[in-house]
């Protein structure tokens, strides 16, 4: 909405593609973490802890995380732009959406790391915490 509501500009069209397109995929990631974690139980209670068919529905479940945080890492970052740069009358809707977004890539990286628990030193742990970082970050400046 605060894309929308913005001046026209060549920069704002940008932002209206870029959140569309995080809005689209956002909107997918919803299914597919559900489907993946009943994958990842499923395929578990049919092979075992350590099968390599659990070790791959993991992987699967934990992609769905990553995907999120990163996207909510990108939503922090077109809305902390917004937020200052764009239509005044919508800052409070860009901030908000914003640090919602700083919050769901936290939590998605909560995830990623409860998820790899038993795998140590898993570098998308650090991915995911990087992101996150990168989110809270843009929130984070919006309070100046």
């Amino acid at each position: 909405m605060a894309a929308r509501f913005a001046a026209d500009s060549p920069a704002n069209r940008d932002s209206i593609a870029a959140a569309e397109r995080l809005r689209a995929h956002a909107t997918g990631l919803a299914g597919a973490d559900v489907a993946a974690y009943e994958r990842y139980v499923e395929t578990r209670r049919l092979h075992g802890k350590q099968s390599p068919q659990t070790i791959e529905a993991l992987d699967g479940a934990v992609d769905v995380p990553m995907q999120v945080t990163d996207a909510a890492a990108e939503v922090a970052t077109l809305a902390a732009t917004l937020a200052k740069d764009g239509n005044p009358r919508l800052r409070g809707d860009a901030a908000t959406g914003c640090w919602l977004a700083a919050a769901a890539a936290s939590a998605a990286a909560v995830l990623v790391e409860e998820n790899l628990a038993g795998i140590p030193d898993d570098g998308r742990v650090a991915a995911a915490r990087a992101s996150a970082q990168r989110a809270l970050a843009a929130a984070a400046g919006l309070d100046g």
